[in-house]
């Protein structure tokens, strides 16, 4: 594990030759006292604005090497901040992510294994899938409610997704909820964002106001200044969690015609999610230059990452990373990760050292001064952020005891762990394994398994022990299992273990 302010890093395939130059892009400097804080603000504590995409693709922003997807704003934000190349989701779909971001904890610690509330078990399964926890226990302790004693004052904007009314936000030590709920995605993006009696109406957001034609990621946006706006004058924690850029694809129309008009590049060819892409872009742009016009910028951390890899083939291309959204392969799991500490982080800074979403929770709260409340898995970031240190963690973890999607590709339950560059995957149903050196093989594209059994052996036992030590449920054989069930591809084949790879998408 390192870290380098490298552009051109061999294993960063499509960063080279962006230039990534704060100044050169034009983003504001922002001033470091000497003391390495906030220049003359040392006395009040931080805000905090973490914006989280639903569905974003490690190779959807400029800054991570898109040509066809227009960020001008998140690129300019990635140039005056630190940008993690290998940036991690704690799980490969939405709601275990997220509550790993809120708790600091791994998924299979908290038993929320799967988007709320999974698929359940059908006749096709080899394997019947455990009585995961479909909601966040009021006894976990939030970043909300670790932070609120410290003065904060803090807002859920967009997606909850962690459990029914019980479990809504306010519940969680929030102070402001604003149209988070059950929903996993919205009903439209246009106002009033679904009709009334559509479950996936987004809660409450359109009785606020608005008029037809307002767009979902534009009208949360407004809520987001506001809520800014109303609290300058007091430490704050905004949980920004757009909607976007999940289905159903929806853009504004001008958008839509722009990219309509481009050429495609890179496998990335859909031209409404690259609209969608653009609204999320120009909501980042609208939040950054709020902060700094009230003055805030110079005391606000802004973290910008996703909670699963993108949606793929359907909406967008991960390459070079394999797969997507839900699969155990990088283009799963692996998220744009970029932190802004004005005064602290080096603009510009690229860190290739492995992190992930389980690390916000330490992360935030050591920057606000406040303890931890009890033990996580997530290790503090902070020494990254100023290039002082690198977190004593030997690897990372992924667990999935689920299935998910249609055909082809389906994703079956998994098992995973990175530890340096060795990655192993252990697929449920056979316990059959695969394993990369992502140094070397970033697209996972060479399996070696067969060659190195040491290196399986090493690292299954190091899986095994850490699914233990977490309490990670496991799923058992399915009594009912009926293989006519199975699901077939276009050509009539059933989907086995090899739909798992990219070249299913050819069945």
């Amino acid at each position: 594990m390192k870290q380098t302010n490298a552009t051109d890093r061999r294993d960063f395939l499509r960063l080279a030759g962006l230039g990534i130059l704060g100044a050169a892009l034009g983003f504001p400097r922002l001033g470091k006292s000497a003391a390495g804080g906030f220049q003359g603000l040392e006395k009040r504590k931080p805000n905090f604005v973490f914006i989280l995409i639903d569905d974003l693709g490690w190779a959807d922003l400029g800054c991570y090497g898109s040509k066809f997807h227009e960020t001008p704003n998140l690129d300019r934000f990635a140039a005056g901040a630190m940008h993690f190349t290998d940036g991690y989701a704690a799980c490969a779909v939405c709601s275990p992510t997220r509550a790993s971001i809120l708790t600091g904890k791994y998924p299979a610690r908290l038993h929320i294994t799967d988007w709320i509330s999974g698929e359940g078990n059908r006749p096709s399964q080899r394997l019947t899938i455990p009585e995961w926890q479909k909601f966040l226990p009021l006894t976990e302790t939030t970043i909300a409610k670790a932070l609120k004693p410290a003065g904060y004052t803090s807002a859920v904007i967009g997606k909850w997704h962690q459990g029914g009314p019980d479990y809504f936000p306010l519940h969680h030590g929030f102070d402001v909820n604003i149209a988070g709920g059950d929903i996993g995605h919205p009903a439209s993006y246009f106002w009033p964002f679904g009709a009334e009696n559509n479950h996936h109406r987004v809660p409450g957001l359109a009785e606020r106001g608005g008029k037809e034609g307002n767009y979902l990621t534009d009208q949360l946006t407004d809520e987001a200044e506001q809520f800014i706006a109303a609290n300058k004058d007091k430490p704050f924690f905004l949980y920004f969690a757009h909607y976007a850029v999940h289905t159903p694809l929806m853009a504004k129309p001008d958008k839509l015609a722009k990219y309509k008009a481009k050429t495609p590049v890179d496998g990335q060819t859909n031209a409404t999610y690259a609209a969608m892409m653009e609204s999320v872009d120009e909501s980042v742009g609208r939040i950054l230059r709020q902060l700094e016009s009230l003055g805030l910028a110079e005391n606000t951390v802004v973290v910008f990452t996703g909670d699963n890899g993108g949606l793929w083939p359907q909406a967008t291309c991960n390459a070079p990373l394999r797969a997507g959204k839900g699969f155990a392969y990088e283009g799963g799991t692996r998220e744009p990760f970029i932190i802004r500490w004005p005064g602290v982080t080096k603009p510009g800074a690229i860190c290739a050292t492995p992190v992930c979403s389980i690390d916000f929770f330490p992360t935030l709260l050591e920057i606000a001064g406040v303890p931890l409340p009890g033990a996580v898995d997530g290790l503090s970031l902070v020494p990254l952020l100023k290039q002082a240190g690198v977190p004593a963690r030997d690897a990372l973890y992924w667990h999935y005891p689920h299935y998910w999607g249609g055909v082809p590709p389906r994703v079956r339950p998994f098992g995973a762990v990175r530890a340096g560059d060795w990655k192993l995957i252990e697929f449920f149903e056979d316990m059959n394994c695969e394993l990369y050196n992502l140094k070397d093989d970033l697209g996972e594209a060479r399996d070696l398994a067969k060659d190195k059994p040491e290196k399986v052996a090493e690292l299954r036992a190091k899986l095994h022990a850490w699914r233990a030590a977490v309490g990670a449920q496991m799923p058992a054989p399915n009594a009912n299992y009926n293989p006519a069930a199975v699901p077939r591809t276009k050509k009539g084949k059933r989907v086995a273990d090899a739909e798992q790879r990219v070249m299913a998408t050819e069945s």
